[in-house]
């Protein structure tokens, strides 16, 4: 069985600065840039996003937890209507829902891998029509100014909808663009594939980018380094273990100690210990 090969190809593409200018280019990768897409890989990512967003506590009431309707409304025979035991039954106005929506959980389990690759599909198909953009900034110098970064993002694009993805420590271009209805702002490591296809183009910084890139692609976690379990080499040399007083080095030799019989531990000189003996009972000592 054959396995068929996909060519992923690099793409480059300008920085733009706040003055218009282009700072240079960056390569977007082809493992996260030029994937192919997967339709329905894409669909079953986004409906369980969605899904996992619902609260699910809407709740309705059946005829057993509506209040009232304790009483019989007629009697059993001789009306001419149909028999009826509560006010609250469903058919009544004011009566309890049958099979009404219950508090649940809409939550579903979608792999890491699969999210990664429905990631990778929908970056790629921004990019391929040329809707992945690159600033080095939004904003020269250290206040931050929404009407600069608005003059900035316009010249970059005109979409209604753009997604603007920043790195986690960059407050400055967050403050700038936060107000900004058109403009959805969003982590390095939060990108996810709804943003990605509800937003006509994708911006990145150009230190957003480095961050995303930089993360793995095999639905691992982002940005968390894993612990060093290896033990440090203690410099100098190894300390000794001096004995107890009143031990030998025979003594701290468990494999050469020989057990000593009872008769010898009982001519033992002072400072041994005595050897064991069974207690005698109160009958054994009158005998």
């Amino acid at each position: 069985m054959t396995q068929s090969t996909e060519t992923r190809t690099d793409r480059e593409v300008d920085v733009r600065t706040p003055a218009g200018e282009t700072a240079g280019s960056v390569t977007l990768p082809g493992e996260l840039f030029d994937a192919s897409a997967n339709v329905s890989l894409m669909h079953q990512v986004v409906v369980a996003q969605l899904a996992a967003a619902r609260q699910g506590t809407h709740a309705t009431k059946t005829r057993g937890q509506v209040s009232g309707g304790g009483a019989k409304p007629y009697r059993q025979k001789g009306t001419g209507r149909a028999r009826q035991g509560s006010t609250r039954a469903p058919q009544f106005e004011g009566g309890g829902t049958v099979h009404g929506p219950q508090p649940r959980d809409y939550t579903q389990r979608t792999p890491k891998k699969m999210k990664a690759a429905a990631l990778r599909g929908a970056l790629s198909d921004r990019a391929r029509e040329n809707r992945v953009h690159v600033v080095s900034t939004f904003v020269d110098g250290d206040a931050p100014k929404t009407k600069a970064a608005l003059a900035t993002l316009e010249a970059i694009t005109s979409a209604k909808r753009v997604l603007v993805v920043l790195d986690h420590d960059d407050v400055l271009n967050w403050v700038s663009l936060r107000n900004v209805p058109q403009v959805h702002l969003i982590e390095a490591g939060q990108l996810n594939t709804y943003d990605v296809l509800v937003s006509d183009e994708v911006v990145f910084t150009e230190t957003a980018l480095a961050e995303f890139v930089a993360g793995p692609t095999s639905g691992k976690r982002r940005g968390v380094e894993k612990p060093d379990l290896t033990t440090p080499d203690v410099p100098g040399a190894i300390p000794s273990i001096q004995p107890a007083q009143g031990t030998t080095d025979l003594d701290l030799d468990s494999d050469t100690t020989e057990e000593k019989p009872a008769s010898e531990l009982a001519s033992s000189p002072e400072g041994t210990a005595a050897p064991l003996t069974r207690p005698t009972s109160a009958s054994e000592e009158t005998k």
